[in-house]
């Protein structure tokens, strides 16, 4: 059981560097850059950085609550763009609904979600997008853009609780509600 106050040893951990993976710290930014792609980071001013060869290490010049958290976020940040540069990130979207379905025509995804007109997303710089069936995969090195690509897709159709249409995550659980019932003559 984790005690309170145990996320602001978290920052402390280490961030190990696998083979392959380039960490620089210049001017307040981290650039990791790995078989994926590059990203960067800007650090906040009261984080310290300590890169050794196989790890990084961070640490807070203050005492501060804010720059506990922070130490905390600014080490899961740097773990999710070692992650990010080496595996990827990706993220599964279901799409449900009669004639709903979609398609990638270069770097864009072209959504017929049941309106008059085609519903059109462009792939943010280094996400990629790949249709199978009804399912949706948004795959890129930034976790945070890999989200918010994938939500901006869900929310051009969100699932509807009566039907169970729409768009939804893979692994999202719909709870469905039951429809007006008719209510006897009589009564």
């Amino acid at each position: 059981m984790q005690k309170f106050g145990d996320m602001a040893r978290y920052g402390k951990i280490p961030v190990k560097i696998p083979e392959g993976v380039k960490l620089e710290f210049k001017d307040k930014e981290i650039e990791v850059s790995g078989p994926k792609g590059t990203l960067k980071f800007e650090v906040p001013v009261f984080i310290t950085v300590d890169i050794k060869e196989e790890e990084a290490c961070f640490d807070s010049r203050k005492d501060t609550k804010k720059a506990k958290a922070m130490l905390g976020t600014t080490r899961s940040y740097v773990a999710n763009m070692v992650t990010g540069v080496t595996e990827g990130w990706s993220k599964s979207l279901e799409i449900n609904g009669p004639g709903y379905r979609a398609e990638v025509k270069e770097d864009e995804l072209v959504l017929t979600l049941g309106f008059s007109h085609p519903v059109v997303i462009k792939a943010p710089e280094g996400i990629s997008f790949a249709v199978e069936k009804n399912i949706i995969t948004v795959e890129g090195a930034d976790k945070e853009k890999v989200g918010q690509t994938a939500a901006n897709i869900r929310e051009s159709r969100k699932p509807n609780p009566y039907k169970g249409t729409g768009i939804k995550y893979q692994d999202e659980e719909i709870r469905r509600k039951a429809g007006k019932q008719a209510v006897g003559a009589g009564e």
